[in-house]
């Protein structure tokens, strides 16, 4: 056939018409072997829109829904391809089936092929969006060639898929930027247990008897005496007060002369745990490949002293494999929740279980889609934490002396926040955070002081900020922070009113704190103020990504560390964002909160853990 007869122009001035476009057949057409050049606008439509969603990816927003439409709309287009395909395109039928089982096919049998990290999440935002743009792209370059048109679409369509075979998902950032590797190089976890080995070799074989120099100001033990963690500086998750607030250190501002100066760095396992620290010495969770693991590390050599692992292994493609909560210190226990549900109580001398529960027994239910993530509450002799079952199965609590289920409480059915001891007049209570609102809980018999609803269809995944009679609450990016006051009435009622709720400030898993009437924390990837009084914004400067912030109060210092690993100095002031200091602390994705013990700074992320000392005033 022709190449004349492939494109002969007609009255109408269209040179892709023909006799068979205005519906008269041509007289070398069959049905079998079409020579109708494609309709081409619809497919031009969807690719440029599909070009164009890829490149919003890039591009900072504050919308949940612009950021999922960014990232889930190519592959909806997908569909939308192949719509155009069998009822738009003018191919022939029998170009259409070819077409239709042959793509796919190509991408059924390149999801088969692909790394088991590539899986899920990873084929919906790169591999099917791959395909999608290589065989829209080939077809209209190819629009009037009937006899190679499929042909070369589907091999653009191979060779393009293919490159995701050679590929390896670590994660997402804040952003949901992927971070890959090639699928033959070693990943952080399998390159940190290869030097494992030669780490363990190296630590005290005597650990009740180890003289541990200390970071926190402590007297050298008596080594005839039981250890006791009775003064531990950082006993749990953000803090003595669990609220990211530190007294007692403020940090010189003149890193010019001065910079925070390493002390040590280790490789570490893959996790988002923070650190509980007392007597020199480190608490902090990994993922050691088919096992998690709690790890007891020397704080002046970063050494490990001991190791308690067990089977359990929790991945999912956003933040990767390993543990999301922090251990939690007392006098003579550490507690910890792994990802997957095991909550242990540890000797924290020598890393003994004492006892074990399992939270999808206890509260009948399997992980969530993001892992447990409750640190462990303890107070008056109970380990409290958020399992989110069905019916009372919400808040669990957990005597501390033989781990016998003391009660349960109705809770919201997931949340990646952890249960926050708070006093109202002269009520105390445990705060909890989920996807329907807060609860405030009696201790001792779990019942259910008062609740307020805020139900979110996402997750929440930060801690409740209690200032007075006020609770501050937040979700993630689009429903923003909410103050609600609390009051009590002479006859008992508790009663909860919404004060105001703002998207001036919409942190993600992002906590923030307070400091003289003001909010300081994550507006998205950037660092804003509000007042804590109206919720209005006293500005919003300072892009580090999604990161942590913590307050040093006497001084009123915020140290934030950015999600590419950096500490930042800068002052809490409403009036505008000062920034003091900046120093490169760890590399890669650094969710985990930091910790400040008299001048040391222990950071981490899933590849490594360092210690800084810092400059002090």
């Amino acid at each position: 056939m022709s190449s004349e007869s492939e494109a002969t122009p007609t009255p109408s001035g269209d040179p892709g018409a023909s006799d068979a476009t205005l519906g008269v057949p041509g007289e070398n057409e069959t049905e079998s072997q079409p020579t109708r050049r494609l309709r081409r606008w619809p497919a031009l439509i969807l690719l440029v829109g599909i070009l164009g969603l890829i490149a919003m990816r890039t591009m900072p927003t504050e919308s949940l829904m612009m950021m999922m439409t960014a990232f889930l709309g190519p592959a909806v287009g997908g569909a939308l391809m192949l719509a155009w395909w069998c009822f738009a395109s003018r191919a022939g039928v029998k170009e259409k089936i070819v077409g239709v089982i042959g793509f796919v096919a190509i991408v059924g049998i390149a999801i088969a092929l692909l790394d088991d990290t590539m899986l899920g999440m990873a084929t919906l935002v790169m591999v099917i969006p791959t395909a999608v743009v290589a065989f829209l792209a080939a077809l209209l370059v190819f629009a009037s060639r009937p006899g190679i048109r499929l042909p070369i679409a589907l091999v653009a369509v191979t060779v393009f898929v293919s490159y995701w075979e050679t590929q390896q998902l670590e994660g997402l950032t804040g952003r949901f930027q992927p971070e890959l590797l090639w699928r033959w190089e070693p990943t952080a976890e399998e390159r940190y247990l290869a030097d494992l080995s030669q780490r363990r070799s190296s630590a005290p074989t005597d650990l009740a008897e180890t003289e541990v120099d200390r970071t926190d100001g402590a007297e050298a033990l008596d080594q005839s005496q039981p250890i006791s963690f009775a003064s531990a500086p950082w006993p749990a998750f953000r803090g003595p007060e669990r609220n990211g607030t530190l007294h007692g250190v403020r940090v010189s501002e003149d890193w010019q002369t001065q910079q925070p100066k390493e002390l040590w760095r280790q490789k570490i396992g893959p996790g988002w745990s923070s650190f509980a620290v007392g007597n020199g010495r480190l608490f902090t969770q990994e993922q050691r490949g088919d096992e998690e693991a709690v790890v007891c590390l020397d704080a002046d050599s970063g050494a490990i002293l001991w190791d308690a692992s067990y089977p359990s292994r929790f991945w999912e493609a956003i933040g990767g494999a390993g543990p999301r909560a922090t251990p939690t210190l007392t006098a003579d226990a550490l507690y910890t929740l792994g990802a997957d549900g095991i909550v242990l109580r540890i000797n924290p001398v020598d890393g003994q279980e004492v006892w074990r529960r399992d939270l999808k027994v206890d509260a009948q239910r399997d992980a969530p889609q993001w892992g447990f993530a409750s640190s462990p509450l303890v107070v008056d002799q109970k380990v409290i934490v958020h399992a989110g079952g069905s019916d009372n199965l919400g808040v669990l609590a957990y005597d501390v002396g033989d781990g016998h289920l003391v009660w349960s409480s109705p809770s919201g059915d997931h949340s990646y926040s952890s249960p926050q001891q708070a006093t109202f007049g002269q009520t105390s209570g445990i705060l909890m955070m989920t996807n329907t609102g807060v609860d405030f809980i009696d201790i001792q018999t779990g019942e259910m002081v008062w609740q307020h609803d805020w139900k979110v269809d996402n997750y929440r995944a930060l801690q409740p900020l209690v200032v007075d009679d006020s609770v501050y609450i937040a979700t993630a990016l689009q429903d923003g922070t909410r103050r609600i006051v609390v009051s009590q009435s002479e006859d008992g009622d508790w009663k909860t009113e919404e004060a105001w709720t703002t998207r001036q400030m919409k942190p993600d898993f992002n906590d923030f704190v307070y400091f003289n009437g003001n909010l300081y924390g994550f507006d998205g990837s950037v660092f804003a103020c509000i007042d804590a009084e109206t919720g209005e914004r006293q500005w919003k400067r300072g892009r580090y990504g999604n990161g942590q912030v913590l307050l040093l109060a006497d001084e009123g210092q915020l140290l934030i560390l950015s999600e590419k690993g950096e500490i930042v100095l800068a002052n809490a002031s409403p009036d505008r964002l000062v920034e003091l200091a900046k120093h490169s602390v760890v590399e890669g994705k650094t969710w985990n909160h930091p910790v400040v013990v008299g001048d040391r700074l222990f950071v981490r992320n899933a590849k490594e853990v360092a210690c800084f000392r810092l400059p002090l005033q």
